[in-house]
């Protein structure tokens, strides 16, 4: 199966999340469901109806992290020697040469990304148009808006 890279903050993450599946929200949903069946014929009992769904979410959930987590390989960049190129979990700062706009993206696994937060998937197409450049460079990404053109000011492994 192919493995997934992920940084050490997205699985510590991943972990939570899944801890806190398994020991607080599936004994609630199994609460939910007992205490529904005590009102009865369970044809009509919708509480019954939402908590079973709701079962079913969170064992889906589950097993997704689980998979995720089996698979995934983990990249701590503060352990590799810092040589300005841009690589998986690096930390960049771009000036959007059109606005003189600068941005900082750390680019990360799929489960991580949150453009809100400067976290850019590895699959997205600015960091795949980032990948493998180096400080001082100029990069030409196309966007929905059009190109983009950037100059890579700052990397850094963090």
């Amino acid at each position: 199966m192919k493995q997934i890279p992920m940084t050490i903050r997205g699985a510590e993450l991943l972990r939570k999340e899944l801890d806190v599946l398994k020991n607080i929200r599936r004994p609630e949903i199994i609460k939910a469901i007992a205490e529904a069946r005590e009102h009865g014929d369970l044809k009509e009992n919708a509480e019954y109806h939402a908590a079973r769904e709701q079962q079913g979410f969170c064992e889906g959930r589950i097993q997704e992290i689980e998979g995720k987590l089996a698979n995934c390989q983990i990249i701590d960049v503060t352990k590799i020697p810092n040589n300005g190129k841009v690589i998986f979990g690096a930390t960049v700062m771009l000036l959007n040469v059109n606005t003189d706009e600068e941005v900082t993206y750390c680019i990360v696994g799929d489960d991580e990304a949150d453009i809100k937060c400067g976290l850019i998937s590895v699959n997205s197409p600015i960091a795949r148009g980032l990948i493998g450049k180096e400080v001082d460079d100029t990069v030409n990404i196309m966007t929905p808006g059009g190109a983009v053109e950037f100059d890579i000011i700052e990397v850094e492994y963090k």
